[in-house]
């Protein structure tokens, strides 16, 4: 399936932001899931098993920077999931005891740690004028903790990462829902919505001027915490117990204290991401 823009296509460029990072991570579980559905027909999958990965990704983002190009990525990573860890690409989480409600519902909990690519760097203040002049905002590693509740009905899922490199210093929180049909144990489809609470400092970081930065064109401006809201959908497409394929569409809905922002002119970003994933 085509990627728009194929001719902006960069690999490991710097320009990711957290909102894909989690969508790119996020795609690990449902497609294991759908892994799983094939492999153990007729049973429930050991969870003593554990697996290895390797795939390849593109991902195709426009964001709400003022004159910012559009940004396609491809991401090779690979993953391993055990009874006790799950690691793909740059993510680690750690599980830890999950809550059995009963034979359909159950709470599931972890800790988990990973790179965020967030900012732009020295290219992309080069090649946007908005951002000329201003200086480099670099990635940062970050820990947390998420649980998600699985039932019959819908899963709920909520995430707290902190950074702790000192680069940005901020924090976030997400909840959302996602419905999961599997059609024939080979196609899922899972459409979601999703609320991210920055804080003051992660907007800061990522959408604010600081005093030596400001321009005749570009005022100083200091970020405040807000909330975005992201409205996506997810299709995966199993071959056999090992190969699959996936692509996600999204759009998010800026906060108003990221569209307050001189270096912002759109309400919206939106990212589509098709992937492939191999099992051994």
């Amino acid at each position: 399936m085509p990627i728009p823009y194929l001719s902006n296509i960069t690999v490991f460029k710097h320009r990711i932001t957290s909102s894909t990072l989690i969508l790119v991570l996020g795609f690990c579980a449902p497609v294991m899931a759908l892994a799983n559905a094939a492999e153990y027909r007729g049973g429930r999958p050991d969870n003593n098993t554990s697996r290895w990965g390797i795939g390849i990704g593109a991902i195709s983002q426009q964001q709400g920077i003022t004159g910012i190009d559009r940004n396609t990525v491809v991401i090779p990573f690979l993953s391993y999931e055990s009874q006790y860890v799950r690691w793909f690409g740059p993510s680690i989480d750690i599980k830890l005891p999950s809550v059995i409600i009963d034979k359909a519902q159950q709470i599931k909990f972890s800790l988990t740690g990973r790179y965020d690519f967030g900012g732009y760097d020295d290219d992309d203040i080069d090649d946007t004028p908005i951002l000329q002049g201003m200086d480099e905002r670099e990635g940062g590693f970050g820990i947390g903790a998420k649980a998600q509740w699985q039932n019959p009905w819908l899963d709920v899922y909520a995430q707290w990462m902190s950074d702790v490199s000192g680069d940005r210093d901020g924090y976030y929180f997400s909840l959302g829902v996602d419905k999961r049909w599997i059609f024939d144990q080979q196609i899922m489809v899972s459409p979601r919505i999703v609320a991210v609470w920055l804080d003051d400092n992660y907007v800061d970081f990522q959408y604010g001027v600081q005093s030596h930065e400001a321009t005749v064109a570009r005022s100083a401006y200091t970020g405040e915490a807000t909330v975005n809201i992201e409205l996506g959908v997810r299709v995966a497409y199993l071959f056999d117990r090992s190969s699959s394929v996936f692509i996600d569409g999204s759009i998010t809905s800026l906060g108003d204290e990221i569209k307050d922002s001189p270096l912002v002119d759109s309400a919206t970003e939106n990212k589509l991401m098709i992937a492939y994933l191999y099992k051994f």
